[in-house]
């Protein structure tokens, strides 16, 4: 039994069976691919893929068993290099940030400021993805650390972090026939035209709840996945907007009018999240602790594993 092997495994589980992808995905050919896990489940002595001729179609009971512990086992080897990082360079490295547009151009800057003053031998990357994306990111290490309002809290191996809570608002051009209400409806909002986030971005659900508990049904014309997106269309006239209250800015959104609607909508709650059982770097226990000082003890646990 090798690593090669155990990469192989967890590298078919992720590329939904796909061996021509493993190959690419680890450097070798599909023929060394198929070898590796022959020479595996001999050693095993149990068939871990269900197969049909030279495809791979899903695992079977026992490679099901089998491919968890090979998670377990490649992120305790995962750990212990960065262990081993820990004490032979403290402040430098890689610290890569999964985060949805969202929370990189509004929630995240001021800690990835911070962060870079105290740790300017660090590279950090931060990655711009969905947050399914995201989630799948954490769970694959190809991300330290993740940033959402969707997914992460429902995902069972990952540890989520309450970050903020915010609220939904919406815009409207400046002399739009809201702007002389002295407080807005539901029933008010789904008289107009809507542009709003795509499903699944940003607390839509939400959005969603919000209308569906009043019975009402609403006219989305258009869906975004960013704020930015939807401000520029509601300036063009082609609707009324609901983003995130923090996207709006009266300065850079000259020509835009900020509505207060906290009360129409349900509180939505952004989270960081880590895979569980990940050892982090010391820089990375730091930039979560610049965006939750008050959650030190958990994240001081995280910290152990």
């Amino acid at each position: 039994m090798n690593f090669q092997q155990l990469r192989i495994i967890q590298e078919t589980v992720r590329r939904n069976f796909n061996l021509t992808e493993v190959a690419a995905a680890l450097f070798t050919s599909q023929s060394g691919v198929s070898k590796h896990v022959r020479d595996l489940e001999e050693e095993l002595g149990v068939d871990l893929f269900i197969r049909k001729g030279k495809r791979f179609l899903g695992l079977t009971e026992p490679g099901k068993d089998v491919a968890m512990v090979v998670d377990r086992i490649l992120l305790e080897v995962g750990n212990l290099k960065t262990v081993a990082a820990q004490f032979s360079d403290t402040d430098s490295g890689t610290l890569t940030v999964a985060a949805t547009h969202t929370q990189a151009r509004y929630a995240l800057p001021p800690a990835v400021a911070e962060f870079k003053r105290q740790f300017p031998r660090v590279h950090l990357t931060l990655t711009q993805a969905s947050p399914a994306e995201i989630s799948t990111m954490l769970l694959e290490g190809a991300a330290d650390i993740g940033v959402a309002t969707e997914s992460l809290a429902d995902t069972d191996d990952l540890i989520a972090i309450p970050y903020y809570t915010w609220h939904h608002a919406v815009i409207v051009p400046e002399g739009h026939p809201l702007t002389a209400h002295d407080s807005l409806s539901l029933t008010e909002l789904a008289q107009w035209p809507i542009i709003t986030y795509h499903d699944g971005f940003t607390g839509r659900p939400r959005i969603d709840q919000a209308f569906a508990e009043a019975n009402l049904s609403w006219d989305l014309v258009m869906a975004a996945m960013d704020a930015d997106v939807i401000k520029t269309y509601v300036q063009l006239g082609l609707g009324i907007g609901i983003i995130a209250s923090m996207a709006f800015d009266a300065q850079r959104d000259q020509g835009l009018v900020l509505l207060d609607s906290a009360s129409l909508f349900p509180a939505s709650t952004s989270y960081l999240a880590v895979r569980k059982g990940r050892l982090l770097r010391g820089y990375a226990r730091s930039f979560l602790q610049s965006c939750v000082p008050s959650r030190k003890s958990l994240l001081e646990r995280l910290g152990q594993g």
